[in-house]
Parts: structure tokens; C-alpha cells; sequence
């Protein structure tokens, strides 16, 4: 774990420096406050921080105070170096925004037990981001696809729909289903159906934009949000997404059958309608697709997004 080491005498932080390198610590050692503060603002900054209380340009007080002030992803655990023993002055570098305080002169098990015990916190921390980060995820993605679920997607539509308002620009929604899914079902079974789903979203997103966001819409349906996408973008972008979702196997128990699916495009060019009714334009344009023979892309007219 890297530790940065404000000090300004040379020898105090010296001896320092080679003690917690001794305990296999990644040390960065700096001689003020000043040059403390912007490495640990700066990026991949240390975690862990020995700030001595009295600095050239801010002392360890003022330091703690300045990174306190601001939020941070990632916490910095900091411990103040200090002659001073009083209760009053240990309150002062705590309210600061201290962790702990170790009083000069010291002995090298203790700093060694308090450095210790920032690394645990800092350890738990990450643990619960890591958790939170895994209880999101979950909260906005299908489990069996991967991709954005139903709640998800219909958030990036209000969202993208909102920013084409604002700005004036088109933006494309698209209904995708697969073509007889029953059936792959019903041949190969449900796990067979299972990697079918997967494989088509995998294909889905690695078809799309960047910026674009594709999401499972229920079952066998999919759809996908395109900001800043024009009626010509949007035939060229359906087209793709037609033939590489056309070359899937089915699964890979059966490598020699084809999945196809079938489209229904809509297009706004300002974001002037909500989003129900371009939901329900690209479905029925699906809908089209579906009964005019499936494995097809039928465009919704402007109007019918009205």
C-alpha cells in the first residue's frame, strides 16, 4: 500500500521513509504541506497519509481540513505526527479531520500498529464499494444478458429523449425480437434459448455505439436507444445489427442452426414526442416486420411517433 510521508526535517522523514519501506510499504515523501496536498488530490494518490502537524506553506491541521472539504471516491486515511500532547490539541488535529495521531518522539511498534489499522479500514472500505458497485450493477442489468434491464433502459430513453430536446438533434429507438424464440425453446431446450439470448446481446452491444445503449425489453425482445442518431445512420446501424445477429448459432450444442430477428425502427429529429409513443412506433413497426415475413427492418414513419 503506498503511504505518503509529509515532513520537513530531512532526517525525521528519512528515517521514516526507510522504516515503512523496511514494512514493504510503497512510500512517497514530500517536505511541506503544499506539495501533500496535490499529491494526495492528484490521481491514484496514497491512501494512507503520516502528516506532520507543523509544515511549511499548511500545516497537518490545514491539509486534513482541505481534503475533508472536498468528496472523494476513495477515503484517505491520515495520521498526524505532533509533538503536542494535550487533550485540547489532539482534539484540534481530530476535528481537523485526523484519524489518528501518533505523539513524537515514538516508537516504531506503534506506528507500525496505527498504520496497521488504517490499512483495515481502508481494506473495509473497498470492500463495501466493491459491494455497493455489485448491488448496482445488479439493480440495472439483466442478469442473464449482461446488458441494461427494462427499469435501465427506459431511464436511458428518458434520459437520451430529454437531451434531444434540449439540443435539437435526432434521436432512434429500435424493438428487436427474435424471430420464432419458441421454438428454439421448444427444439433445444431452455438452456439452448438461454445462450441464444446471451449471445444476440453480446452481439448487440459489440454492434452498437458507444454511446448508444442496448437493453432487454422482456423475453425475447430487446431495445436499443440511439442519441444523435439520423434516419440514415439509424438504416445503416439496423442493417448492422440485422446481418451480425443473423450469423449467431443458435447455440452451441447446435452450431448449424441460425437465429434471425426482426426490427422496428423509429426516428425523431428534435425529441419532440415522449417516450411511450416512440416505444410504441418502433413496436409496431416490429409488429410489420413480424407479420410481413420476419427476419426484416420496417422503419415507423415520422408521423406515427406523434
Amino acid at each position: 500500500m503506498r503511504v505518503l510521508i509529509a515532513e520537513d526535517d530531512p532526517v525525521s522523514r528519512r528515517i521514516v521513509e526507510i522504516t515503512l519501506r523496511n514494512w514493504k510499504y510503497d512510500v512517497v515523501p514530500v517536505a511541506d504541506g503544499k506539495a501533500a496536498l496535490e499529491i494526495l488530490n492528484g490521481e491514484n494518490a496514497p491512501r494512507l497519509a503520516l502528516l506532520d502537524w507543523m509544515m511549511p506553506l499548511k500545516d497537518g491541521p490545514q491539509v486534513c481540513r482541505e481534503i475533508r472539504a472536498e468528496p472523494a471516491p476513495r477515503y484517505t486515511y491520515i495520521i498526524l505526527l505532533t509533538t503536542r500532547s494535550g487533550k485540547a490539541d489532539i482534539a484540534e488535529g481530530l476535528e481537523a479531520g485526523a484519524d489518528d495521531y501518533v505523539i513524537k518522539p515514538f516508537e516504531a511498534i506503534e506506528l507500525k500498529a496505527r498504520l496497521l489499522a488504517g490499512s483495515r479500514i481502508i481494506e473495509l472500505q473497498d470492500q463495501l464499494l466493491e459491494a455497493q458497485e455489485e448491488l448496482r450493477h445488479q439493480a440495472t442489468h439483466d442478469a442473464l444478458t449482461g446488458v441494461w434491464n427494462r427499469a435501465a433502459i427506459l431511464d436511458k430513453l428518458e434520459i437520451e429523449l430529454q437531451r434531444a430536446r434540449r439540443q435539437t438533434t435526432p434521436l432512434t429507438v429500435m424493438m428487436a425480437d427474435l424471430d420464432r424464440f419458441k421454438t428454439i425453446n421448444d427444439t433445444y431446450g431452455h438452456q439452448a434459448g438461454d445462450v441464444v439470448l446471451r449471445n444476440v446481446a453480446q452481439i448487440m452491444s459489440g454492434a452498437v455505439r458507444v454511446y448508444d445503449a442496448v437493453g432487454r425489453y422482456g423475453g425475447e425482445e430487446f431495445l436499443i436507444v440511439a442519441p444523435g442518431c439520423d434516419v440514415l445512420t439509424a438504416q445503416t446501424l439496423s442493417q448492422r445489427l440485422h446481418s451480425h445477429v443473423g450469423r449467431i448459432a443458435q447455440a452451441a450444442n447446435h452450431p448449424a442452426a441460425s437465429v434471425t430477428c426482426s426490427f422496428g425502427v423509429v426516428t425523431t429529429i428534435d425529441g419532440n414526442v415522449d417516450s411511450d409513443a416512440l416505444i410504441r412506433a418502433a413496436d409496431d413497426a416490429l409488429y410489420r416486420a413480424k407479420t410481413n415475413g420476419r427476419d426484416r427492418i420496417e422503419v415507423a414513419a415520422a408521423a406515427e411517433a406523434g
